[in-house]
């Protein structure tokens, strides 16, 4: 897909892999529309900052409304918008629980199923799904972030599969431990030069977008490597 002029919403844009995104969708001249919970750190003529959590469906709604009336469709949506929470299975609170689902599961399909009748209808377009690698195995103390990512990774193999003769494309991503402020809620981990760079996940973002009509990336695993010395 060129991406000069082509209308991108992505979801989570203050910060990390949706910010970084956010700034490379931006110079390849795409039109970028940024979710998020508190104001955007992006400025630029070509990018207008939502306000939206995506937890709430009426939040989304709105926005995407804007969005539609504006531009008339949406080619490009990257659900990016997502929280940990890390504890064995008996100590994590409910609220915990829904929180989780909420952001990384519900809010993904409130705005999924919004664009999905204007790609279709165009015969275009491309939705990326952020999982993780905690979405192809489980990790002791990751239970309830696990079963979200998980349930990012079947809906997102089971929407390619119906979408992909509308011409339409779904990519899953599942990075692994990635230097953001994601492990803040996690008590023994923190950021380090050895973990994925933001910047890096969002570079192959971009080039899974960017690849022919007929080319189809439908996961892509991108895990950190230890230098050697």
């Amino acid at each position: 897909m060129d991406l000069q002029g082509k209308i991108a919403v992505v979801t989570g844009a203050n910060k990390g892999i949706g910010a970084e995104c956010v700034l490379q969708l931006l110079e390849k001249g795409a039109v970028v529309h940024g979710f998020c919970r508190s104001g955007c750190s992006v400025e630029h003529e070509n990018f207008t900052c939502h306000t939206v959590d995506v937890r709430h469906e009426d939040q989304v709604a709105a926005a995407m409304q804007q969005i539609l009336e504006k531009h008339g469709q949406v080619d490009i949506l990257i659900n990016n918008a997502g929280l940990g929470y890390f504890s064995n299975c008996e100590d994590l609170s409910l609220e915990q629980w829904h929180t989780l689902f909420d952001t990384n599961v519900n809010g993904l399909f409130y705005c999924t199923r919004l664009v999905l009748p204007g790609m279709k209808a165009q015969g275009r377009g491309h939705i990326i799904n952020i999982a993780s690698t905690a979405g192809l195995e489980g990790y002791p103390g990751v239970t309830a972030y696990c079963a979200t990512k998980f349930a990012v990774r079947g809906f997102s193999d089971a929407l390619y599969k119906e979408v992909r003769d509308h011409g339409v494309k779904v990519t899953c991503v599942y990075p692994g431990s990635v230097k953001t402020d994601f492990f803040r809620h996690h008590t023994s981990i923190k950021p380090h030069d050895n973990m994925l760079m933001p910047w890096d996940v969002a570079a192959q973002i971009v080039y899974t977008l960017e690849t022919p009509d007929h080319f189809h990336t439908v996961n892509l695993e991108v895990r950190p490597l230890k230098p050697k010395g």
